[in-house]
């Protein structure tokens, strides 16, 4: 009963809203009365023309806009009944702001080392280190080409000398339980025109290219290092025009390995070139240098 007689009111009020038309004239004529004065008021106000005078010009503006306000009240009180009147009782839907889930990082773990690995801590565990070098050598070279054409496996040689050339293989003193040095060392009496140097090392686990460098200028030879056969294979060439001067150079192979002592039994090194007007093929394995042995020599 209670519902029917408030549905009945505001359907009465929502029709009297949509008839309810504002008498403009009549509110505009009512501003004009207030901004000119009553005529029975014009005789007193000539009386106190002197003393209007006196007054503020800021009063007649005063009158006009608390006029103003007052329409604007009415007219706002007349829209506010026609909302309250038509207003639906059933709430607004909600929405509620809800966050993406975080990104998800990229795992670390993914992706490979730095080159080289690191060295034993005291406690067993791994921390950085640079890569040792012996003392006066260059810097390593950065242009190796992991993914360069296969080159072509000089066949073993056990001979150390030929002629002119004397060569030979060791493994750095500096080397350690996570990484190593294998240095082939060759000495030439006299001029080399052309040079092949190929450092093989044998796949004990985990074995992965470090770097690698040579007391001559870089840029006269070409690098690659590939890996095949169970090995890990650094080749310097010589390029055409260049010439190796009489002397004792190094070619160097870094790589890190499982951890441990690594056995170098299986490692190889051969030289192919020429000096003298003939062709030179020289080569061998590897022995650890000991560093105590090294430093005394």
């Amino acid at each position: 009963m209670q519902r029917d007689v408030h549905d009945e009111l505001r359907a009465r009020l929502h029709e009297s809203a949509e008839a309810y038309e504002p008498d403009r004239a009549r509110i505009l004529a009512r501003v004009e009365r207030g901004m000119a004065g009553h005529p029975d008021d014009r005789a007193a106000r000539h009386d106190r023309r002197d003393h209007r005078a006196t007054r503020p010009l800021v009063w007649g503006w005063a009158r006009i806009v608390g006029a103003t306000a007052a329409v604007a009240g009415m007219l706002a009180a007349g829209g506010y009944a026609v909302a309250s009147a038509v207003k639906d009782d059933t709430p607004s839907p909600q929405t509620v702001a809800v966050s993406s889930p975080p990104a998800e990082s990229p795992d670390a773990t993914s992706r490979p080392p730095a080159s080289p690995k690191a060295t034993p801590s005291s406690g067993g565990g791994a921390g950085t280190r640079e890569p040792v070098r012996p003392s006066g050598s260059p810097t390593p070279s950065t242009g190796s080409t992991p993914s360069a054409p296969a080159v072509t496996l000089l066949p073993d040689n056990a001979d150390d000398d030929d002629g002119p050339l004397w060569s030979d293989g060791s493994v750095d003193p500096h080397s350690n339980d996570f990484w190593a040095q294998s240095n082939v060392t060759l000495k030439a009496k006299q001029p080399v025109t052309a040079l092949t140097v190929q450092l093989k090392i044998a796949q004990t686990g985990g074995v992965s290219s470090a770097g690698a460098w040579r007391s001559l200028p870089e840029d006269d030879f070409t690098l690659t290092v590939t890996e095949r056969d169970d090995l890990l294979v650094y080749t310097w060439v010589l390029k055409e025009g260049r010439t190796v001067p009489a002397g004792e150079w190094v070619f160097a192979g870094q790589y890190d390995h499982d951890r441990g002592g690594r056995d170098a039994a299986a490692d190889r090194y051969v030289i192919a070139g020429e000096s003298d007007g003939r062709a030179r093929s020289l080569g061998g394995g590897f022995t650890a240098h000991d560093a105590d042995a090294a430093a005394d020599s």
